[in-house]
């Protein structure tokens, strides 16, 4: 399922509703970790990767980690980047898949770089469920209306196969069918 908040209560609701003791759970924005710590306290037998690419970040994830015993993976970079999200797919497939994709980058109301960044990632790593924190698209969805009816069930929009996936990453699939 995918779920989308602009209100951080209810984002973080969200977290809490939908991870998992065991979840692999890829954190897309994390800032200085005060969503991170949520989703560590949910995950205690799973792994976080927790990426952004904000100065203020490391340090402050870096005394997360020393604080909390889930397995939490700072990385440190601009996750529009296709080597940022190579990287992570390959720990994700070592990990055996992802369970949860969280994407808040800074919830704010332009939704288009929100909505390319989840649907690229989410292609890739297929989690079982999203929750993205973004107004722009909050608004949109509230205000659209279709006829057409196209569903996915999933944490990635599963209607488009694997159309979101970069040609890069695609070649991946020749090593690993798990990508």
């Amino acid at each position: 399922m995918i779920n989308v908040a602009y209100d951080i209560e209810v984002y973080r609701q969200v977290l809490r509703d939908i991870i998992k003791k065991d979840d692999v759970v890829v954190e897309l924005g994390c800032h200085v970790g005060n969503s991170t710590r949520i989703i560590a306290q949910l995950a205690l037998e799973g792994k976080i990767i927790a990426l952004d690419k904000g100065s203020q970040s490391k340090e402050k994830l870096d005394e997360l980690i020393k604080e909390i015993s889930t397995p939490i993976e700072f990385i440190e970079s601009d996750v529009r980047l296709h080597e940022t999200l190579e990287e992570v797919a390959r720990k994700v497939n070592e990990l055996g898949g992802c369970d949860v994709l969280s994407v808040d980058l800074g919830g704010g109301y332009h939704p288009d770089t929100t909505f390319k960044v989840f649907y690229i990632w989410s292609s890739t790593l297929k989690p079982r469920e999203t929750i993205i924190r973004n107004r722009g698209l909050l608004d949109f969805l509230h205000s659209a209306k279709g006829t057409e009816k196209i569903s996915s069930n999933k944490g990635w929009l599963e209607s488009c196969g694997d159309d979101g996936i970069p040609t890069r990453l695609k070649e991946l699939k020749l090593w690993s069918p798990k990508v």
